[in-house]
């Protein structure tokens, strides 16, 4: 490929809506232009890391026995009524109707249209397992865009389902994938981890995350660094205390705070440190009729010690709030509690609510929390004394580092980072809903056990750059750069021996089948230079008429500050070295 026939086009500076690295040098590199929030076109340049992002994939996927097919990208609504997520996404689900008024969605994923070829095509055990996968375009319509490619509204996504007959071919089915996605992420070249993770809204008992180490990741990643223990943050079980609860030592008293509502602020004006403080959060649960009308509500009352926040993932399994769960309305908290929040404890209520303490406040004596009434907090407070036990103890926080890894191996650390692939054991949930079965070997009709798996195949080139850059520009692993080697001739159109010998080396590294670019723009050196430096081409081989007469190369990796001299005679094989062809 020489450049002068292919579309070159950087900037020296980014917009200013972008936020993150990857999505800065993204732009700046030429290889995506917004269209719109969340939509973007990927350019020439961006094109050719999607599609070698994409081959991986699909070789991996081909090896470990997938098959695959492209699915609509428009989809119609009533599989997804059939399911219940066609109301229970939410507004990310993006909705349509045709000119004759019938719904349909923009597939965001495509478990319901897979369920419905499985219980078409799928009859009998014999023909188990499958695995089903497409490489297709997806859209989710998020309430913000944001971070370029880690979070837009249009992207692509490898997504596979499996089909088996139990759960144990489930299972077996679930750890093959595993080991393929490992496979997928080792040929990347990427630091990453497998991490417990929720299944959200695919649901499922089973889940992983396939996670780049990145400092700029917006998911916190919990692991034991004595154990294999991974977990990402609203997974991640903070251990029941082994400490048993001390007994009161202070009497309570109703202590003026003025003008202090969060628990920082009232511990630092006591001069108490934050873990003895207790915060309120209010959350409600609604009746609704069959109309969808709401007949009833249950206030709840959350209780975390003060240097803690809620996981509302662990919070949304609680019994009584797993159905769904509100906050609740100031009218609902000063029915209940007398007071606004800022000042709300569970001593003194206006009317009855369901309380809930974390592990860590149910071991707690001599605490902190809010009276009631504004400008004041209740302090010595203790369970049994002065208030009766928790209805109910669960894990209901995120854990921190420094708390007892679950396993017992040690402490937890947290690092950063971002979801590339996620892996699900699904069970029936989809299967039974869509009344998708098969018959057994007894001859009766069984339902599927499925799984399904899925990789940001636009969101990993996004999370390689967050991992691999400098303030030049990109730094590639060869398997997904744009290209592997370019050859950047200086006075090519003044010195015919340089063009002679860059369009020697060009021709030679083509044959040899690797990917190659050669600059014939007749650009100025440092310009040159800067453009495949910003756009991260691993390999750099640079032609003058000062080094051919020495018969020397200069090469240069993109990881290199400085470049070294080669000979130009030994250049194929140097390269072939440094893992090139």
């Amino acid at each position: 490929m020489k450049a002068s026939q292919f579309f070159v086009s950087t900037y020296k500076e980014a917009p200013a809506d972008a936020e993150v690295v990857s999505h800065k040098l993204m732009i700046r590199a030429g290889l995506i232009r917004r269209v719109s929030a969340g939509i973007y076109t990927y350019m020439p340049m961006g094109l050719r890391v999607l599609h070698k992002v994409a081959a991986i994939v699909r070789e991996e996927m081909n090896r470990a026995g997938a098959v695959e097919l492209s699915m609509p990208l428009v989809q119609p609504g009533e599989l997804w009524q059939e399911t219940g997520r066609f109301e229970k996404m939410g507004p990310e689900l993006l909705r349509l109707k045709d000119r004759h008024g019938r719904d349909f969605v923009m597939q965001p994923t495509s478990e319901e249209v897979v369920t419905d070829i499985a219980r078409s095509e799928l009859r009998s055990y014999k023909q188990l397992p499958v695995n089903l996968y497409q490489i297709q375009t997806k859209f989710r319509d998020e309430r913000r865009p944001r971070f370029g490619l880690m979070r837009g509204r249009e992207f692509i996504m490898k997504d596979a389902y499996s089909f088996d007959k139990d759960k144990a071919g489930a299972q077996a089915s679930y750890q093959i994938m595993r080991e393929a996605y490992s496979r997928i992420f080792d040929r990347f070249g990427l630091r990453y981890r497998a991490v417990a993770a929720d299944s959200g809204a695919i649901g499922g008992d089973l889940s992983e995350e396939f996670q780049v180490i990145a400092a700029t990741g917006e998911d916190a990643i919990i692991y034991c660094p004595g154990s294999d223990y991974a977990a990402n943050i609203e997974k991640a079980e903070a251990a029941a205390p082994s400490r048993p609860r001390s007994a009161p030592g202070q009497p309570l008293a109703k202590t003026p705070t003025p003008g202090k509502s969060t628990c920082a602020d009232v511990a630092d004006l006591l001069s108490i440190p934050l873990r003895t403080t207790v915060k309120s959060l209010v959350l409600a649960t609604d009746t609704l009729d069959e109309q969808g009308a709401i007949t009833g509500s249950q206030v709840w009352l959350l209780l975390l010690r003060g240097d803690h926040d809620m996981n509302e993932v662990k919070v949304g399994k609680v019994p009584g709030l797993d159905q769904g769960f509100r906050f609740a309305t100031e009218a609902e908290i000063i029915e209940h509690f007398g007071a606004k929040p800022g000042y709300l404890g569970p001593i003194g209520l206006q009317k009855p609510v369901r309380i809930i303490a974390d592990r860590e406040v149910a071991v707690l004596g001599d605490w902190v929390c809010g009276a009631n009434e504004v400008d004041f907090h209740y302090t010595g407070v203790n369970w049994g004394r002065d208030l009766p036990e928790p209805e109910l103890v669960a894990d209901i926080r995120n854990v921190v580092a420094g708390d007892p890894s679950p396993d017992g191996q040690g402490e937890l650390a947290i690092e950063r980072g971002i979801e590339i692939g996620h892996i699900f054991y699904l069970g029936t949930k989809y299967s039974k809903a869509m009344e998708a079965t098969f018959l057994d070997e007894s001859g009766k009709p069984s339902f599927f056990e499925m799984g399904c798996y899925g990789i940001g195949v636009t969101r990993l080139p996004a999370a390689a750059i967050e991992q691999n850059h400098d303030e030049r520009g990109i730094i590639w692993p060869d398997a997904i750069a744009p290209f592997t080697v370019v050859v950047c001739p200086i006075g090519m159109d003044r010195s015919e021996a340089v063009r002679e010998a860059a369009e020697a080396l060009h021709a030679q590294l083509a044959q040899a089948g690797v990917d190659v670019i050669l600059d014939d723009r007749g650009e100025r050196p440092g310009a040159m230079f800067a453009d495949w430096e910003l756009i991260g081409v691993p390999h750099r081989v640079v032609i003058s008429d000062r080094n051919l007469k020495e018969g020397q190369f200069e090469y240069q990796h993109r990881r290199q500050e400085s470049p070294q001299k080669v000979s130009s005679g030994n250049i194929m094989a140097f390269l072939k070295e440094q893992g090139v062809g």
